[in-house]
């Protein structure tokens, strides 16, 4: 959560400097710097979870080295999933605050004919992200263990994707369509990286040993 915290507020700082910078009068200028910045904000918090992942592997060869038995009490699969889960409920809070800002007013959401499904559609699209960093961070921790570039690539595209489906809105549809169809896919994928099976997934649904 902490990474995720430090990213964001290295990428809000060159975006605030941008539009500082810039004429705000400049309104394609202006929608300009504001896709860059979300773009910029992703590939930014990709690079910490990669620093993150550094980190981890350097406290993993700690733990070896003090453990008696040679072994690290953690596998760097449940780092994987606790680094996602914290980057994913760091996202989700920020999600959440903005939300209630725009809750506080002024004016009613919908009041001049727009959508009035503002706050639904945020709270599945904040939903959706929470697992996808969860998923995103074990994919991309696998990636960098057995040095699949490609798997890494993935993660920055599908993030880049959903993050961008994002300036349709208020076309609702044309965002949470495409992340659900990419958090299933990104769930399918980890499950089957953690050591998941069609089989195993069966036992569990049937609670079957």
């Amino acid at each position: 959560a902490f990474f995720w915290l430090v990213s964001l507020l290295l990428s809000s700082l060159i975006w605030f400097i941008a539009v500082k910078a810039s004429d705000p009068r400049d309104e394609p200028l202006q929608k300009g710097l504001l896709i860059f910045g979300v773009m910029f904000s992703v590939l930014l918090q990709e690079a910490f979870r990669f620093l993150y992942y550094k980190l981890l592997r350097k406290a993993i060869e700690g733990l070896v080295a003090l453990s008696e038995d040679g072994c690290s009490p953690i596998s760097i699969q449940q780092m994987a999933y606790v680094a996602g889960v914290g980057f994913g409920l760091m996202s989700g809070a920020f999600s959440m605050i903005n939300l209630l800002a725009d809750a506080l007013g002024p004016g009613t959401v919908g009041i001049h004919g727009d959508s009035q499904l503002y706050f639904l559609t945020s709270a599945f699209m904040t939903m959706v992200l929470i697992f996808l960093h969860t998923f995103w961070g074990i994919l991309f921790f696998h990636g960098c263990e057995h040095r699949r570039w490609w798997e890494i690539t993935a993660v920055v595209v599908m993030h880049l994707a959903v993050s961008g489906s994002t300036f349709w809105n208020p076309l609702y549809l044309g965002s949470l369509v495409p992340s659900y169809l990419l958090m299933a896919t990104a769930a399918a994928w980890a499950y089957l990286l953690s050591g998941g099976s069609a089989q195993n997934l069966r036992r569990f649904l049937l609670c079957k040993s």
